[in-house]
Protein backbone atom coordinates (compact mmCIF):
# COMPACT_ATOMS: atom_id res chain seq x y z
CA UNK A 1 0.00 0.00 0.00
CA UNK A 2 1.36 3.80 0.07
CA UNK A 3 2.86 5.33 2.75
CA UNK A 4 -0.85 7.38 3.14
CA UNK A 5 -2.77 4.07 2.91
CA UNK A 6 -0.12 2.66 5.55
CA UNK A 7 -0.65 5.33 8.03
CA UNK A 8 -4.31 5.44 7.85
CA UNK A 9 -4.16 1.67 8.66
CA UNK A 10 -1.84 2.40 11.80
CA UNK A 11 -3.89 4.98 12.85
CA UNK A 12 -7.12 2.65 12.60
CA UNK A 13 -5.62 -0.15 14.87
CA UNK A 14 -3.84 1.80 17.45
CA UNK A 15 -7.45 3.82 18.02
CA UNK A 16 -8.79 0.64 17.91
CA UNK A 17 -6.32 -0.81 20.61
CA UNK A 18 -4.27 -3.02 18.73
CA UNK A 19 -1.46 -2.62 21.09
CA UNK A 20 0.90 -4.85 23.37
CA UNK A 21 -0.31 -4.60 27.06
CA UNK A 22 2.96 -3.69 28.27
CA UNK A 23 2.70 0.20 26.81
CA UNK A 24 -0.65 0.47 28.62
CA UNK A 25 1.27 0.34 32.06
CA UNK A 26 3.15 4.03 32.38
CA UNK A 27 6.30 4.08 33.80
CA UNK A 28 7.56 7.25 36.11
CA UNK A 29 10.24 9.71 35.13
CA UNK A 30 10.79 12.14 37.74
CA UNK A 31 13.86 15.32 38.33
CA UNK A 32 14.25 17.27 41.40
CA UNK A 33 14.94 21.58 40.86
CA UNK A 34 14.64 25.11 42.33
CA UNK A 35 12.49 27.41 41.02
CA UNK A 36 13.69 30.89 40.41
CA UNK A 37 12.16 31.93 43.93
CA UNK A 38 14.45 29.52 45.50
CA UNK A 39 12.06 26.89 46.04
CA UNK A 40 12.41 22.75 45.38
CA UNK A 41 9.90 21.69 43.10
CA UNK A 42 9.86 17.81 42.02
CA UNK A 43 8.46 17.05 38.17
CA UNK A 44 7.01 13.50 37.56
CA UNK A 45 6.29 12.36 34.04
CA UNK A 46 4.24 9.34 33.13
CA UNK A 47 5.70 7.84 29.93
CA UNK A 48 5.16 4.69 27.79
CA UNK A 49 7.89 2.34 28.59
CA UNK A 50 8.70 2.07 24.67
CA UNK A 51 7.59 3.14 21.68
CA UNK A 52 3.98 2.57 20.17
CA UNK A 53 3.27 -0.90 18.48
CA UNK A 54 0.77 -2.83 16.57
CA UNK A 55 0.01 -6.07 17.87
CA UNK A 56 0.03 -8.52 21.08
CA UNK A 57 3.12 -8.72 24.00
CA UNK A 58 4.05 -11.91 22.10
CA UNK A 59 3.71 -10.57 18.53
CA UNK A 60 4.05 -6.88 18.02
CA UNK A 61 6.05 -4.97 15.47
CA UNK A 62 7.33 -1.08 16.73
CA UNK A 63 5.53 1.27 14.34
CA UNK A 64 7.38 4.64 13.09
CA UNK A 65 4.25 7.00 11.94
CA UNK A 66 3.56 10.29 10.59
CA UNK A 67 3.12 13.47 12.60
CA UNK A 68 -0.40 13.53 12.14
CA UNK A 69 -1.42 10.10 13.11
CA UNK A 70 1.30 10.61 16.25
CA UNK A 71 -0.68 12.88 17.52
CA UNK A 72 -4.08 12.03 17.34
CA UNK A 73 -2.99 8.65 18.74
CA UNK A 74 -1.54 10.41 21.48
CA UNK A 75 -5.22 12.23 22.12
CA UNK A 76 -6.74 9.64 21.85
CA UNK A 77 -4.80 8.32 24.56
CA UNK A 78 -4.97 11.61 26.87
CA UNK A 79 -0.97 11.51 26.28
CA UNK A 80 1.15 14.02 23.77
CA UNK A 81 4.96 14.00 22.31
CA UNK A 82 7.96 14.61 24.45
CA UNK A 83 10.10 17.64 24.03
CA UNK A 84 14.16 17.55 23.56
CA UNK A 85 14.53 17.91 27.18
CA UNK A 86 12.29 14.93 27.79
CA UNK A 87 13.96 12.65 25.49
CA UNK A 88 16.90 13.01 27.25
CA UNK A 89 15.77 12.79 30.50
CA UNK A 90 13.82 9.57 29.99
CA UNK A 91 16.78 8.28 28.38
CA UNK A 92 19.12 8.97 31.94
CA UNK A 93 16.10 7.59 33.79
CA UNK A 94 15.96 4.49 31.59
CA UNK A 95 17.19 0.72 33.02
CA UNK A 96 17.61 0.33 29.71
CA UNK A 97 19.99 1.65 27.34
CA UNK A 98 19.98 0.08 23.50
CA UNK A 99 22.65 0.51 20.82
CA UNK A 100 21.93 2.40 17.87
CA UNK A 101 21.31 -0.13 14.88
CA UNK A 102 21.10 2.07 11.75
CA UNK A 103 20.29 0.42 8.48
CA UNK A 104 21.89 1.58 4.91
CA UNK A 105 19.95 4.88 3.87
CA UNK A 106 17.82 5.00 0.72
CA UNK A 107 14.32 5.25 -0.58
CA UNK A 108 13.78 1.89 1.13
CA UNK A 109 14.04 3.18 5.05
CA UNK A 110 10.29 4.60 4.57
CA UNK A 111 9.22 1.16 3.66
CA UNK A 112 7.39 -1.60 5.78
CA UNK A 113 9.95 -3.81 5.19
CA UNK A 114 12.62 -1.84 6.66
CA UNK A 115 10.32 -1.17 9.77
CA UNK A 116 10.09 -4.95 10.24
CA UNK A 117 13.90 -5.54 9.57
CA UNK A 118 14.63 -3.16 12.59
CA UNK A 119 12.68 -4.48 15.21
CA UNK A 120 13.80 -8.08 14.27
CA UNK A 121 17.05 -6.17 15.24
CA UNK A 122 15.79 -4.31 18.24
CA UNK A 123 13.84 -7.18 19.52
CA UNK A 124 17.35 -9.17 19.08
CA UNK A 125 19.25 -7.31 21.31
CA UNK A 126 16.99 -6.96 23.66
CA UNK A 127 16.94 -10.83 23.95
CA UNK A 128 20.61 -10.64 24.07
CA UNK A 129 20.47 -7.93 27.43
CA UNK A 130 17.54 -10.27 28.91
CA UNK A 131 14.86 -7.61 29.07
CA UNK A 132 11.09 -7.61 28.36
CA UNK A 133 9.74 -4.87 26.52
CA UNK A 134 7.60 -3.54 29.85
CA UNK A 135 10.92 -2.16 31.41
CA UNK A 136 11.86 1.67 30.34
CA UNK A 137 13.93 1.26 27.24
CA UNK A 138 15.89 4.22 25.20
CA UNK A 139 18.33 4.53 22.40
CA UNK A 140 17.05 2.29 20.00
CA UNK A 141 14.96 5.01 17.79
CA UNK A 142 14.57 8.77 17.41
CA UNK A 143 11.56 10.76 18.93
CA UNK A 144 8.83 12.71 17.24
CA UNK A 145 9.10 15.76 19.60
CA UNK A 146 7.34 19.31 20.41
CA UNK A 147 9.43 22.22 19.30
CA UNK A 148 8.45 26.10 19.18
CA UNK A 149 10.22 25.25 15.41
CA UNK A 150 7.13 23.52 14.24
CA UNK A 151 4.76 26.96 14.79
CA UNK A 152 7.24 28.53 12.87
CA UNK A 153 7.59 25.49 9.69
CA UNK A 154 4.15 24.30 9.67
CA UNK A 155 3.76 20.74 8.00
CA UNK A 156 7.20 19.88 9.02
CA UNK A 157 8.11 17.28 12.32
CA UNK A 158 10.77 17.91 14.43
CA UNK A 159 12.75 14.72 15.24
CA UNK A 160 15.79 14.17 17.73
CA UNK A 161 17.18 11.38 19.86
CA UNK A 162 19.15 8.39 18.98
CA UNK A 163 21.48 8.12 21.61
CA UNK A 164 24.84 6.98 21.95
CA UNK A 165 25.18 7.77 25.30
CA UNK A 166 24.04 10.42 27.52
CA UNK A 167 23.33 13.82 25.96
CA UNK A 168 25.08 12.06 23.18
CA UNK A 169 21.88 11.93 20.03
CA UNK A 170 23.17 10.60 16.54
CA UNK A 171 20.19 12.98 15.46
CA UNK A 172 19.98 16.38 16.94
CA UNK A 173 16.52 18.57 16.35
CA UNK A 174 15.53 18.38 13.38
CA UNK A 175 12.68 19.95 11.01
CA UNK A 176 14.34 19.06 7.83
CA UNK A 177 11.47 16.41 7.06
CA UNK A 178 7.36 16.95 5.86
CA UNK A 179 5.16 16.12 8.48
CA UNK A 180 4.20 12.92 6.70
CA UNK A 181 7.51 11.44 6.37
CA UNK A 182 8.33 8.47 8.40
CA UNK A 183 11.26 5.89 8.29
CA UNK A 184 12.48 3.02 10.18
CA UNK A 185 14.52 4.62 12.63
CA UNK A 186 11.47 7.08 14.03
CA UNK A 187 9.75 5.75 17.40
CA UNK A 188 6.82 7.56 18.67
CA UNK A 189 7.09 7.93 22.73
CA UNK A 190 4.42 8.69 24.39
CA UNK A 191 3.72 11.17 27.57
CA UNK A 192 1.02 11.42 29.65
CA UNK A 193 -0.64 14.86 29.78
CA UNK A 194 -1.05 14.70 33.29
CA UNK A 195 2.19 15.88 34.99
CA UNK A 196 2.71 15.48 38.65
CA UNK A 197 3.93 18.95 40.10
CA UNK A 198 5.10 18.18 43.99
CA UNK A 199 3.05 15.04 43.84
CA UNK A 200 0.20 17.28 42.16
CA UNK A 201 -1.58 16.91 39.37
CA UNK A 202 -1.26 19.55 36.72
CA UNK A 203 -1.72 19.53 32.27
CA UNK A 204 1.48 19.13 31.22
CA UNK A 205 0.38 22.23 28.41
CA UNK A 206 -0.18 23.98 31.60
CA UNK A 207 3.29 23.55 32.76
CA UNK A 208 4.96 23.65 29.10
CA UNK A 209 3.10 27.24 29.50
CA UNK A 210 4.53 28.43 32.78
CA UNK A 211 7.31 30.83 32.93
CA UNK A 212 8.79 29.02 35.99
CA UNK A 213 8.12 25.47 35.17
CA UNK A 214 8.36 25.38 31.33
CA UNK A 215 12.16 25.52 31.77
CA UNK A 216 12.22 22.21 33.44
CA UNK A 217 10.87 20.20 30.45
CA UNK A 218 11.66 21.87 27.31
CA UNK A 219 15.17 23.49 26.70
CA UNK A 220 13.55 25.88 23.91
CA UNK A 221 11.65 28.12 26.24
CA UNK A 222 7.33 28.32 26.70
CA UNK A 223 5.30 26.54 24.52
CA UNK A 224 2.55 28.26 25.21
CA UNK A 225 -1.00 27.66 22.92
CA UNK A 226 0.67 24.11 22.92
CA UNK A 227 -2.77 22.18 23.05
CA UNK A 228 -4.77 24.31 20.49
CA UNK A 229 -2.10 23.38 17.89
CA UNK A 230 -2.02 19.83 18.53
CA UNK A 231 -6.06 20.15 17.83
CA UNK A 232 -5.31 21.99 14.11
CA UNK A 233 -2.40 19.56 13.62
CA UNK A 234 -4.69 16.75 14.16
CA UNK A 235 -7.69 18.31 12.48
CA UNK A 236 -5.71 18.71 9.57
CA UNK A 237 -5.26 15.72 6.70
CA UNK A 238 -3.51 15.65 3.56
CA UNK A 239 -2.36 19.13 3.67
CA UNK A 240 1.68 18.09 5.24
CA UNK A 241 4.80 18.16 2.97
CA UNK A 242 5.58 14.42 2.18
CA UNK A 243 9.21 15.44 2.07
Amino acid sequence: MSEPERDQVIRSELMAGNLPEFLRNVQPVSLNAYLPSGDPVRLTLCVMADYLSIGSGDDFVLMPMGLNTALAVATQLGFTLPTRRMVNLIYRQSPVHMIPQPLPAGDAMRSTDYYRRHHALVSQQRAMMGVSPDVLTAGHKKDLVLSPRLWNQPGRVAIYGWHRSVDAPIQPLSTVHGARYADYSHGIRLVSTVVFVNDMPRSIYDVLADRNLAPLLSDEGLLPNLAEWVDRTVSTTGTESRT
